[in-house]
Order: structure tokens, then C-alpha cells, then sequence
């Protein structure tokens, strides 16, 4: 898992009470915390206690029956490994803020066309200001893309969309007709486009891989960089960035 996106340690000794300061006691604040988690299709880690982890998105709420739906692919082993243990810790960013909220109760419901994980309400959410490693979406006119050849065919070369980039990893798009990637692969000699100005080589250490959204079949990769070179480096960081500050600035424009 990402280090940005461990859990953060609550207590020592378990207790909530010294984070009390990051918790979001207004209902109203949390619903609409967890409502722009769904709306802009933000990636959720879960992982549970025993070390199973998954990348997914918040597909569905239902504040009346006080349950989540979050996507879920039922073939993929850690899903399953997360339903067991019966409760997980969700991690998810909004711009520079970090989530944390617990999960239990989980269900992994079929359906006709896609599978759901079904969870609790979270009885709290905590809020925490990111510092470091800003994970952001790309702007899609500059179309990022990942070039590469497939793994387990050499012959076919990908270009994959990047959906979201950070310091530590990204996350690229694999359409639905395209032969699955398994997690732990190493994609070697990746050819990363993030725009005019922000190019370079690197290698890939697939750690996830769920569904996008329900029933369209694409799935989302979650990448760590492995061995990234300096230059490579702070011209990701530059990216990184300018992207954030180019964001506020249509936020900014919008009101």
C-alpha cells in the first residue's frame, strides 16, 4: 500500500480521544464529505486489519437505510479477504484533506450486472490536512496518457489513461477489452505523457486493480513508481504542483 495512504494511528492505546480535534461531528459536514466522494468518483483504499487492501469508489448511498455501496469486483481475492474480516479503514483525499473513517458490517451484494460492497454507515469521519505527497486528478484536455507494452503479450502496446498521479504512484485506465493485469506485476519501461512539458520513463509496481464503475467493465490500476529518477522526480513534483494551483484557479473562477 502507498504510505499516503496508510491509516493514520489513532492512539496507542486505541482510543479515539486524542484525535478528537480532527473529527467531523456535524452530520450535515460528513454527508457532504462522503456525497463528493461518490459525485467526483474519488478513490477509496480499505484495508482491514489482517492486511488486505483494495482501491475502489464510493458508487452509492443510502442515508435513509444508513448504508454505502462502494464498487467491487467479487473475482478479486482481497475483496473477499476484506468481506471475511468484516471491517475495514477507509482512506480517501479531497484535493489536500484526508479522510479516515472506519467500516463494518461489510456485504458483498451480486447484482444482475455488477457486483457491490455493501457497509455501515460510518459513525464518524476524521479529517486530516494533507502536508506532503498531493495525489491529484489530471486535467483531461492534456489527455496523460501511459505507454506500454502488455505484459503478458509484448506484441500489444497499450496507452492507457492516467486518472490520477502523486509523488508516490498513479492510477491508469484499462479498458474493458483489453486482457487483465494481475497485481504485483512490475510494468517495466513505461512511457509516462502527463503534458507538453512533463515526460519521462519509469517502471510501475501494480499494487490494485477495481472496477471504474459498475457494469462498464474498465478498471482502475493503483501503480506505485519504482526507482524513480531524480529528474523524473521533480518534474513530477513540478507537475503536481502546477496542477493543484491551475485547480484552485478554476475553482476560484467558478464562483
Amino acid at each position: 500500500m502507498f504510505e499516503d495512504t496508510r491509516p493514520a494511528p489513532l492512539a496507542a492505546d486505541g482510543r479515539l480521544d486524542a484525535w478528537q480535534d480532527f473529527r467531523v461531528d456535524d452530520p450535515r459536514e460528513a454527508l457532504s464529505l462522503l456525497r463528493r466522494l461518490r459525485d467526483e468518483n474519488v478513490a477509496v483504499h480499505l484495508s482491514a486489519p489482517d492486511g488486505a487492501a483494495i482501491t475502489t469508489t464510493l458508487w452509492a448511498m443510502d442515508a435513509e437505510q444508513r448504508r454505502l455501496n462502494f464498487c467491487a469486483d467479487r473475482l478479486l481475492p482481497q475483496m473477499q479477504r476484506l468481506v471475511d474480516t468484516d471491517e475495514a479503514v477507509a482512506v480517501a483525499y479531497l484535493e489536500s484533506v484526508k479522510l479516515q473513517f472506519d467500516l463494518h458490517d461489510l456485504l458483498l451484494v451480486h447484482g444482475a450486472r455488477a457486483s457491490a460492497l455493501q457497509t455501515a454507515w460510518p459513525e464518524c469521519l476524521y479529517r486530516f490536512q494533507r502536508r506532503t505527497g498531493y495525489r491529484v486528478r489530471t486535467l483531461e484536455r492534456h489527455a496523460p496518457t501511459a505507454t506500454l507494452r502488455h505484459p503478458s503479450m509484448p506484441e500489444m502496446q497499450l496507452a492507457l489513461r492516467i486518472i490520477d498521479v502523486s509523488i508516490g504512484g498513479c492510477a491508469l485506465a484499462l479498458p474493458p477489452d483489453v486482457p487483465p493485469l494481475q497485481p504485483g506485476r512490475t510494468l517495466a519501461g513505461v512511457a509516462i505523457d502527463l503534458d507538453a512539458d512533463t515526460a519521462f520513463t519509469a517502471a510501475l509496481q501494480l499494487h490494485h486493480v477495481s472496477s471504474i464503475q459498475p457494469g462498464d467493465g474498465a478498471s482502475r490500476l493503483g501503480c506505485s513508481w519504482q526507482a524513480l529518477a531524480g529528474g523524473a522526480q521533480h518534474a513530477l513534483q513540478r507537475y503536481i504542483d502546477q496542477t493543484q494551483k491551475r485547480r484552485r484557479l478554476l475553482a476560484q473562477g467558478g464562483r
